[in-house]
This record gives C-alpha cells, structure tokens and sequence, in this order.
C-alpha cells in the first residue's frame, strides 16, 4: 500500500522547480514507488569543489530535496513538512561528469514527525557515494 497522502506528480513537482536550488542545480525526481521515491542530478561545474570532484554540501542538498519532498507527499491537506535535522556520511568522491542517483525511503512516518533515509550512489559503477538521514516536522499551514 503507497504511503503517499499526496498524489504524486513529477512534472508538477518540476515545474516547480525554476529559480530554486533544486532547479539552479538540476535535480530531477525520476520515480515516485510505493514507499521510495528516487532523484537525480548530475555533477558538473556547479556542484564541485576545488578538487574536481562533488562537493559534500551539494550532496546534502540533494539528500534534504529528495526527503523533504518525500515527506511532503506524505503530509495531509493543510499540513507541511520542514526541515529538523540532516546528517550525512561521505563515502566515495563522485566526480565531475558523472550523475548522482538518490533513493528515499521512510524510518518513521508519524503524525508529527518524519524520519528518512536517503543513499546517494555515483552512477557510473552504482557504488554507495554518502548516506544520510533527514528529520522533518510535520506543520499546519492553513
């Protein structure tokens, strides 16, 4: 049974993008399962430090993207989900040219906050490249 409280719509999820961070840095979700929900992005340019390689903040950026939107789908009408606490473990360098895949799924779903974890692997070779978990509160916007 999905978790999803939301409709899932990627292309609305997209258009939403421009002029946000997730659009300055090209991601992109590509699939929304039954309990996961998978993004993208490619390193280039934008996403590298000094060294050629992906910067872990950019990691952490996507990470937050993929769990926060997640959570958001996850949210009744009326309600939101903001951000608590992120953590991430840089395991392997992605280097400039590759793509990141992400996949999000839930620890905890409750009624006022959500946990998840998210992997990030280098597409190249599929090797994990960081770990990391978000804490989200859930909120009334109405």
């Amino acid at each position: 049974m999905p978790i999803w409280k939301r409709i899932p719509d990627i292309a609305a999820l997209h258009a939403r993008q421009p002029g946000s961070v997730n659009g300055l840095l090209g991601i992109r979700i590509t699939e929304v399962g039954e309990d996961v929900l998978r993004g993208e992005m490619p390193v280039d340019e934008r996403h590298i430090q000094p060294f050629g390689i992906l910067h872990g903040g950019v990691s952490v950026v996507l990470a937050e993207t993929l769990g926060s939107i997640a959570s958001h789908l996850c949210c009744e009408e009326g309600q939101g989900a903001v951000g608590l606490e992120v953590n991430a473990n840089h395991l392997l360098p992605v280097a400039k040219g590759d793509l990141v895949r992400g996949e999000c799924r839930p620890v905890r779903i409750g009624r006022h906050i959500h946990v998840w974890n998210i992997e990030l692997r280098r597409a190249s070779d599929g090797r994990l490249s960081c770990v990391s978990r978000l804490t989200t509160a859930i909120i009334d916007r109405r």
